[in-house]
């Protein structure tokens, strides 16, 4: 009883969280000025206009919120994807001597490589937006960027490297099988290598952000479903191609239209 409890709790615990970073994204999108699908009002669009490298305080500019946003974008976007983990180490808690405190060692495991990741990408776009390939809302300023981002993470479908890391994704009760570790720092160990095959697989997503926008609710609710359909058992290994060459597609006509418009 005080196990399915404890179960009980943790589930919902995971779940809320999940719901509150939603709702955070939310709220700082639609402050910004920025519509559910990313495009900025008037107060959003002065802001992209405002240049990095003026004297006034500009939270898009420092580290610390663009990080913060990142980290909260993270837990949104990534939470959602480890529910077939969580499933496979339950049906390991009785068979192979797992416990509770080894599944919450393998989300906070999880969780502090996307921290991490988070931090990486938080320094890139500041990269970025001080060179001014992207502006203030992390928008890129040119449809050839734009273009070779989605091209980019498009091809990368096609690779040994995305192969590998989805093969691990995909199939984490064989992660867990030949790398088994018990009780909480071993579930920790084990979270943090999935962690680290998963950041392998789905960096393109998060990439992608720059091409749309980074607080777009739009481009995050469609990568958080591509991320989650890839995990899928039933179909993940079945779209991960095709995906990529819609990508790559995609970004060949972000070029060719105003081409062929005459624009």
């Amino acid at each position: 009883m005080l196990g399915s409890s404890m179960r009980n709790v943790l589930w919902l615990g995971f779940f809320t969280a999940i719901l509150v970073s939603w709702w955070m994204m939310y709220s700082m999108s639609t402050g910004m000025g920025l519509d559910l699908i990313g495009r900025p009002g008037p107060m959003a669009e002065a802001m992209r206009n405002m240049d990095p490298r003026m004297d006034m305080h500009m939270p898009m500019a420092a580290f610390g919120p663009v990080f913060a946003m990142w980290a909260i974008m993270m837990a949104a976007m990534m939470l959602p994807t480890m529910v077939p983990t969580l499933r496979s180490y339950e049906d390991l808690i009785s068979s192979a001597n797992g416990s509770r405190a080894g599944w919450l060692g393998v989300l906070l495991g999880y969780l502090l490589v996307w921290v991490l990741f988070a931090a990486a990408i938080a320094g890139l776009q500041l990269v970025l937006l001080f060179a001014g390939a992207i502006d203030m809302l992390g928008i890129a300023k040119s449809r050839f960027f734009a273009a070779g981002l989605l091209i980019a993470v498009g091809l990368y479908q096609f690779t040994r490297a995305k192969a590998l890391c989805h093969g691990v994704c995909h199939s984490p009760m064989t992660y867990f099988l030949t790398r088994w570790k018990t009780g909480f720092g071993g579930g920790l160990q084990m979270g943090a290598g999935l962690g680290a095959y998963c950041a392998g697989c789905c960096w393109g997503f998060m990439a992608l952000g720059f091409a749309g926008g980074v607080m777009s609710l739009l481009w995050m609710g469609l990568a958080t479903v591509f991320m989650v359909l890839e995990k899928l058992p039933q179909v993940g290994h079945r779209i991960m191609k095709p995906l990529g060459g819609a990508l790559a597609a995609g970004g060949i006509a972000v070029i060719a239209y105003p081409v062929l418009v005459g624009g």
